[in-house]
């Protein structure tokens, strides 16, 4: 669930500096991409974190 997230996000902001580099027009600002940068990279943590657990408790088992 959290990677697709992540990978959701991240498109966002890849859209965001394609359409700056290719069209000149970007919908957010430097701010804004930064933010959008922290979410997907978060979102990312959450996730591996997630998924370390679940290995970690498969292999206790």
């Amino acid at each position: 669930m959290f990677l697709y997230a992540s990978l959701l996000v991240f498109l966002v902001y890849f859209s965001n500096v394609a359409a700056g580099a290719f069209w000149d027009q970007v919908y957010f600002g430097d701010v804004g991409e930064m933010l959008v940068l922290l979410a997907a990279s978060v979102l990312f943590v959450v996730a591996i974190l997630q998924k370390e657990a679940a290995r970690k408790n498969q292999n206790d088992s």
